[in-house]
């Protein structure tokens, strides 16, 4: 395996290539057989899982109610959203047959939801007493992407997404905040990744808002990923469905709407995040395994194995994911196949130690090697896990802030992105500004910092401003 390790490219050399080394060999991704598909592999599906888990526990605190919605969407939908929504034009996929049959009306494979929910709300809401709704779905979507890089940018990703419908703007407007702050913390508690938080320009947000919040982080390579939305949807849909409620007047009125997600970016952002060039490093309330046991043989002594599975059991009881690798391969195989699948924790039982009733702990995030008594492994070893989780999220605090800077000028902005960092602007420019400098620098607006309010020059316009924006290269 420590072959296998040699062959990753250095991040610091090549991060494209490190990335794929990176997720082809920690057990995390097949290529799939259509363009832009991946096959998610244990280690991808398991930290899927477990987002998945803790986000259901959080959304169950906020009355957040799961539903599942059909995969099929009649073409008329989304023509029917189309006019009402200048800008919305995912890339679909059309089913055009069944067997050697044409379909009557094509059907689309959801690139998003928002046409079907609007049509369930439609059918569901009759009076404020039926108000808030709010509901979510995890599903597979299909967007044909013209570029495509695992996690990151597919075909066909897995996410989640809420919708909701609310009686007032005011509610409706205050729900979205609270999902973009829930994702925030999220990032912050369980990937350890700090993100900015702001407001897209009216050039980014997603075309069916009138607002929409989001949540963007630093990756080892300076770019921006952005990690979750949370859109202010207005009475755009509602207008488009007719979706109305009679108020407390007996009169009618359009819901207003929102809907937010996540997806299996997240995946991608933590390995851009905290991988180095031994593998991916997962923390430790993401990971699927927290801890791996690593039993290093030796014919005579019968202990190791004995030794190992009482460690596991003791660990379970404390509700730690534990796994035991029993396999015949050599001691260094096995420490490098946990590093490179990023399991936060390894424990090595070998004949050496054991002499002295002892182990070898080694964490992943900064390879330090302890030997433990094997009676205080499960007290150590719960007080590592959280350790590795929070110095994990303090170095992406600490890089976060480092390469975040303020500007004032343009060449500001073209030296700082040039660096590798992002950089705050005084900017009150149009979309078409916007477009100008994405055409000709490649960099993009990732949001506006809502409690930023100094007044200062627009770098574009030199007019005086009190909006500042994000400015960054994005993936």
């Amino acid at each position: 395996m420590a072959k296998e390790i040699d062959k990753i490219t250095p991040y610091e050399k090549d991060f494209s290539k490190w990335y794929v080394d990176v997720i082809k060999q920690g057990n995390l991704i097949e290529y799939g057989p259509t363009k832009g598909s991946i096959i998610f592999k244990p280690n991808s599906f398991g930290i899927w899982e477990m987002i998945k888990q803790e986000f259901n526990k959080q959304f169950k605190k906020l009355n957040i109610e799961n539903v599942y919605l059909p995969l099929l969407i009649p073409i008329s939908y989304i023509e029917k959203e189309k006019k009402h929504i200048e800008g919305f034009a995912p890339e679909l996929a059309t089913v055009t047959h069944v067997g050697d049959k044409s379909l009557v009306e094509n059907l689309v494979i959801r690139p998003t939801s928002e046409t079907l929910f609007g049509e369930l709300f439609q059918k569901i809401i009759r009076s404020h007493n039926d108000l808030p709704i709010i509901y979510n779905q995890w599903a597979n979507v299909i967007r044909w992407e013209k570029t495509v890089t695992p996690f990151l940018r597919n075909s066909e990703f897995l996410w989640q997404e809420g919708h909701t419908a609310h009686s007032s703007l005011e509610e409706a407007l205050e729900f979205s905040k609270k999902m973009i702050n829930v994702y925030a913390n999220f990032l912050r508690d369980y990937l350890a990744i700090e993100p900015l938080v702001g407001v897209k320009t009216e050039n980014e947000k997603f075309a069916g808002a009138d607002r929409t919040y989001t949540i963007e982080a630093l990756m080892k390579d300076g770019r921006a990923l952005q990690c979750g939305t949370s859109h202010f949807l207005g009475t755009n849909f509602s207008k488009s469905f007719n979706i109305s409620f009679r108020n407390k007047q007996n009169k009618n009125e359009l819901v207003f709407q929102t809907s937010w997600g996540v997806s299996t970016r997240l995946i991608g952002g933590l390995i851009m995040s905290h991988g180095d060039n031994r593998g991916i490093i997962i923390p430790p309330k993401i990971a699927p395994y927290q801890v791996s046991i690593l039993e290093l043989f030796s014919k005579k002594d019968e202990r190791v194995k004995l030794i190992s599975l009482k460690l596991k059991k003791d660990l379970e009881k404390l509700y730690i994911r534990t796994k035991i690798d029993s396999s015949n391969k050599t001691a260094g195989f096995k420490a490098a196949n946990s590093e490179i699948t990023g399991i936060p924790l390894r424990i090595e039982v070998g004949p050496r130690d054991l002499k002295n009733n002892e182990v070898t702990i080694v964490r992943r995030d900064n390879l330090e090697k302890i030997n433990i008594n094997i009676k205080d492994v499960p007290s150590k070893v719960k007080l590592f896990l959280n350790d590795i989780q929070n110095n994990l999220y303090e170095k992406s605090k600490k890089k976060l802030s480092k390469n975040t800077l303020i500007g004032k000028t343009y060449e500001d902005m073209i030296v700082a992105i040039k660096n590798k960092n992002l950089i705050i602007m005084p900017f009150d420019g149009t979309a078409e500004d916007e477009e100008n400098i994405k055409k000709s620098t490649g960099i993009t607006t990732r949001c506006i910092i809502e409690n930023k309010k100094d007044e200062a020059n627009c770098f574009i316009t030199e007019k005086k401003t009190t909006r500042w924006v994000v400015f960054g290269k994005a993936y």
